[in-house]
């Protein structure tokens, strides 16, 4: 298991999304990333190191605006410090998983980030 603050794994949160083009963050709407310690209990990996949670862009109709609360990205630190062997490691493994759960926010399936490696 790696040793990495909080703080520490929050900018490295802040580096993967950094990462995303400007392009694409410019299109992402009504979204929040967070940083948890793990997953919730209820999850069915407790290994779980990211987790997208709303209506993806792809989904959305004229009922969405209406009231909706934030989309929310959520990297879970525990998970990703406990499967790593160096902060270098984490730091690569949280920004496939910042552009993995990004990807969910517009739509793209784990199946087809698996195909274009992002699995």
């Amino acid at each position: 298991m790696v040793e990495m603050s909080r703080v520490e794994f929050e900018e490295a949160v802040s580096d993967g999304l950094d990462l995303v083009p400007p392009e694409l963050t410019a299109q992402m709407d009504n979204v929040v990333v967070l940083v948890e310690d793990e997953p919730p209990a209820d999850a069915q990996d407790p290994d779980l190191l990211g987790l997208y949670e709303g209506t993806p862009l792809t989904e959305r109709d004229s009922w969405w605006a209406a009231g909706s609360l934030p989309d929310r990205i959520t990297i879970f630190r525990g998970p990703t410090l406990r499967m790593c062997e160096s902060v270098e490691e984490v730091v690569e493994e949280v920004a496939v998983t910042v552009v993995h759960e990004i990807a969910h926010h517009f739509g793209i399936d784990d199946e087809r980030l698996h195909e274009l490696g992002w699995g």
